[in-house]
């Protein structure tokens, strides 16, 4: 798997690269926070990373080998992005590496948790957005935030796959 990453073509670390700065620019959105009242704290913030990067990994999922180095890529970008931002909150080196298997844990439990929410019906999706993105907190706007979740879903369905290839993902329109 290491030789792999190191063979990985140019083309999908690069495009995984800007699917991420994608997701950073989709997540920083002031009306996710403002407007949908997910809290504006690292915990708020890596759960809403984590949901785009689980959408854009959705939508690639089966699409071919091209889209799956894509999604490789991608997933590469997004655990850089993480070490990275530990580094910066001043998590010292030797603690990193065991925060960095939390955080990978709690990846991969979002993203078959989202898979499972995204093929069950809407209650299933808005219990986990409730729990993930607002920490069971009522206060939320957990129906808009699905509500946009679904929408997202369906534009990035709806999108060509090479639209996405070329790291230019459709999300959709922040409502609240």
């Amino acid at each position: 798997m290491v030789l792999q990453r190191l063979f990985q073509p140019r083309a999908a670390r690069q495009t995984g690269a800007k699917l991420y700065e994608a997701v950073t620019r989709q997540a920083r959105k002031p009306e996710f926070y403002v407007e949908l009242g997910v809290p504006d704290s690292v915990e708020g913030r890596f759960e809403l990373y984590s949901l785009h990067v689980v959408l854009l990994l959705h939508r690639l999922k089966g699409q071919g080998g091209q889209a799956s180095e894509v999604s490789q890529a991608l997933f590469d970008a997004y655990i850089r992005s993480l070490d990275d931002a530990l580094r910066d909150l001043g998590v010292g080196d030797l603690s990193v590496g065991k925060k960095m298997r939390k955080l990978g844990e709690a990846f991969y439990g979002r993203v078959k948790s989202y898979e499972s929410a995204l093929t069950g019906g809407d209650v299933v999706l808005r219990d986990l957005v409730a729990r993930t993105l607002y920490a069971d907190n009522a206060e939320g706007a957990v129906d808009a935030m699905v509500a946009y979740v679904r929408a997202s879903e369906a534009s990035l369905g709806n999108q060509a796959l090479s639209d996405i290839i070329e790291g230019l993902p459709a999300w959709a329109e922040i409502v609240s």
